[in-house]
């Protein structure tokens, strides 16, 4: 098989180094372009990234030369995404016109209504979308989102519970520092504390759900019919999102229904190599799922659940830069090269 050329774009930044690390040894995909800002361009990417990583900097990137963020400098055919949303919304779409396959982890293009947005566990039948989007924009390429982190780790646990007619959603959230990047929260700030805001993301898990969850009709998203109410805060945790989630459900469930449903889930996705062998681990201990012992089940793509309760409440957990970030949008490209598109 023929590697696909694959472009990181933010490539020194956290997320830009988790796409580092999830395709430097990758069986479809070979890295042939990193590109980040001008300060970077010219120098080795030994040089321009401070490696921030617990895993060593991969031998096969360390001296290639870092391009500016441009279609005119990256040799790629797929180019994943790890830019500020601001950036974002111009980068995208130029490298969109020019005929690139963008994986994208920003937020700019998650909600336009002819852009998927994709967890390939919860609605890979939403890539119909890109059809829609080619033909709408003139683009040769185009592109392709996953969802904020936390939405990511919450949705996947809600998909096997639409059996049973979800109605509302509630969810608390305890989110990992590193959602914010290096340098995002400042020491003083998080240490001995909770801050009970993080910009905009109480929206986005109320919006990107709905658009998640909802029907592709030939031409656009049919937004699911329910209610999601969240309320989200950073906590001093370095890596791993947890969740406290109510589920109210017309079929009114029994907390034994909603663990076989979780422990039933099988999105059918096992040919894609970043696929975990469960995308969905039930713990049965009564004080799991925990970040520090679970968050790097299944290579840091499984999202671990427990304590289902009488309600339904349950508390869920993923690591928010694998599985949240640099990791689902690797898994939708995979997704996009088993389904031709790539």
């Amino acid at each position: 098989m023929v590697a696909i050329k694959a472009g990181i774009l933010g490539a020194t930044g956290a997320v830009g180094q988790r796409f580092v690390e999830a395709l430097a040894n990758h069986p479809w995909f070979e890295i042939t372009a990193l590109a980040a800002s001008e300060r970077s361009a010219g120098k080795t990417y030994k040089e321009a990234a401070g490696w921030r990583l617990d895993t060593a900097m991969p031998e096969s990137v360390k001296d290639i030369k870092v391009v500016p963020v441009d279609p005119k400098t990256v040799d790629a055919d797929v180019v994943f995404s790890a830019l500020p949303a601001d950036l974002a919304l111009t980068v995208e779409p130029e490298f969109a016109k020019a005929g690139f396959a963008v994986a994208s982890n920003a937020s700019s293009y998650r909600m336009e209504k002819d852009i998927p947005l994709v967890i390939p566990e919860v609605n890979p039948e939403h890539l119909g979308l890109l059809e829609v989007q080619q033909d709408a924009r003139g683009w040769d390429g185009y592109i392709i989102t996953n969802p904020n982190c936390s939405t990511i780790v919450m949705t996947v646990t809600l998909k096997p519970l639409m059996q049973f007619g979800l109605e509302t959603i509630q969810v608390a959230t305890m989110q990992a520092i590193s959602g914010a990047g290096f340098s995002g929260v400042a020491a003083m700030a998080i240490y001995d504390n909770i801050i009970p805001y993080i910009g905009s993301e109480e929206q986005k898990m109320e919006t990107e759900t709905l658009k998640l969850l909802g029907e592709f009709n030939g031409s656009e998203i049919v937004p699911a019919d329910m209610r999601v109410s969240a309320s989200c805060h950073r906590v001093p945790v370095t890596d791993g999102h947890t969740e406290a989630i109510w589920a109210g459900m017309r079929d009114k469930p029994t907390p034994e229904e909603v663990r076989k449903a979780f422990l039933n889930f099988n999105p059918g996705l096992k040919e894609l190599p970043s696929e975990p062998s469960k995308s969905l681990i039930v713990r049965e201990e009564i004080d799991r799922p925990q970040p520090r012992l679970d968050r790097n089940m299944g290579k840091g793509m499984s999202v671990s659940v427990g304590r289902i309760r009488e309600g339904i409440r349950y508390i869920a957990m993923g690591h928010n830069t694998i599985r949240g970030a640099a990791g689902a949008s690797v898994l939708n490209a995979e997704l996009l090269h088993s389904m031709g598109k790539l």
